[in-house]
């Protein structure tokens, strides 16, 4: 079982990143409400967070919670260019660093006492480096373990720095609403809610038995563990991912047939070349769907054999949309997503397909773009249609 004698774990979070990237490269924006994104609200700066606004709420609401925000467009090769800055920074902090997303990464600063310092001291230096070369705020909590580093640098935002020294791990976590346990979303909150269950100690003094009943065996034995203070899981440089996605939020208006398959379209084009630069093949395609009530929908079909075709995968995503149509119609769609799953090797699956005319397609478009940029060459059904914004992410090793 992995767990460190002392807290020597970084969970090191950017402040609203987006947000503070513009703050940073426009000096009018400092200590003013700033929203990225126009339509759908993708960043908030600290002082608009102050307004109630938050990530992923519609432009419009957002405004009325802040007429004096300042509303900027998003600029993704600026993030890119700010997120491996500060990578930089880490991988040159400690020998270990599992990247999470573009903004925030777990690192391992065991055994660097002699050299760089305590865990604290290697933070502070750390907040500071971000700072002073990048220009960024950036919050920081140690700890034992992944989950009680990450549950400290939330407690700690924005731009601070909280250790849990492992003697007090247990009282800092049990004084926590239930919302802070990794995996809570709102409706677990609520099942346990309406138990009156409301902090994590309310939790931890729970059988385990008990929450299996109330959550089913997975949630149960997770929150169980976590509630606890139990996650032997050790600082891992990123594997593989598992599956591989996108998805674009269309706003309240209601969506012809043909729009929605034009934005399939799209998201299929996007991630099927991502799959091929990472040399993966899919089994398993997965359309997801918001609606207008907020609740979602899931639909997935496994394929015979695995594939990065763009063909064969737009065909089954395609006819998993259609066979959602009523649905659709019924409840309305806000976001529409798709996500290549149960993903091979390309080098580990014995290929049985030929070099056929549409592997030679999307072949070529792919050298065209990694040559001339994305926007190069794109299909047919997409020209002068809004593809939506492609979000920097982690390379899809």
């Amino acid at each position: 079982m992995f767990v460190p004698a002392e807290a020597a774990i970084l969970h090191a979070d950017l402040d609203s990143f987006y947000a503070s990237v513009e703050q940073r490269d426009a000096p009018r924006l400092r200590r003013r409400p700033v929203i990225v994104g126009a339509g759908v609200v993708l960043a908030a700066s600290y002082e608009a967070k102050a307004f109630g606004i938050r990530t992923a709420m519609g432009g419009r609401e957002a405004r009325r919670l802040c007429p004096q925000a300042i509303v900027v467009s998003p600029r993704m090769s600026a993030y890119s260019e700010a997120s491996k800055a500060v990578f930089a920074v880490f991988e040159d902090t400690a020998p270990t660093v599992e990247a999470l997303s573009i903004d925030e990464a777990f690192l391992d600063v065991r055994g660097l006492r002699h050299i760089s310092g305590s865990p604290r001291q290697i933070a502070v230096r750390l907040r500071a480096r971000v700072r002073e070369e990048l220009g960024l705020p950036i919050t920081v909590g140690v700890a034992r373990t992944k989950f009680l580093a990450k549950v400290a640098s939330a407690v700690a935002k924005p731009d601070g720095l909280l250790v849990v020294p492992p003697e007090r791990e247990l009282a800092f976590l049990h004084a926590l609403p239930i919302e802070r346990l990794w995996g809570v979303g709102g409706v677990t909150a609520g099942k346990l809610r309406r138990r009156g269950i409301s902090t994590v100690r309310e939790v931890a003094e729970l059988p385990e038995a008990t929450l299996i009943s109330m959550l089913g065996r997975a949630a149960g034995r997770h929150l169980h563990a976590l509630a606890r203070g139990y996650d032997p899981r050790p600082v891992e440089v990123r594997r593989r991912r598992r599956s591989i996605g996108a998805q674009r939020a269309l706003g309240r208006r209601r969506r012809p047939p043909d729009e929605l398959t034009t934005a399939l379209i799209g998201l299929v084009d996007r991630v099927t070349r991502r799959l091929r630069k990472a040399r993966r093949l899919c089994r398993t395609v997965v359309l997801r769907l918001r609606f207008d009530d907020f609740t979602r929908a899931t639909r997935s079909h496994t394929l015979a054999e695995a594939t990065a075709h763009t063909h064969t995968i737009l065909a089954t995503a395609t006819g998993l949309l259609e066979q959602s149509g009523p649905l659709i119609e019924r409840r309305g769609i806000t976001l529409i997503g798709v996500a290549l799953a149960n993903l091979d090797d390309e080098a580990g699956v014995q290929l049985a397909l030929s070099f056929d005319r549409t592997r030679e397609l999307d072949a070529t478009l792919d050298l065209v773009r990694e040559r001339f940029g994305g926007g190069a060459i794109t299909r047919g059904v997409l020209v002068g249609q809004d593809s939506g914004l492609t979000v920097p992410m982690l390379p899809d090793k």
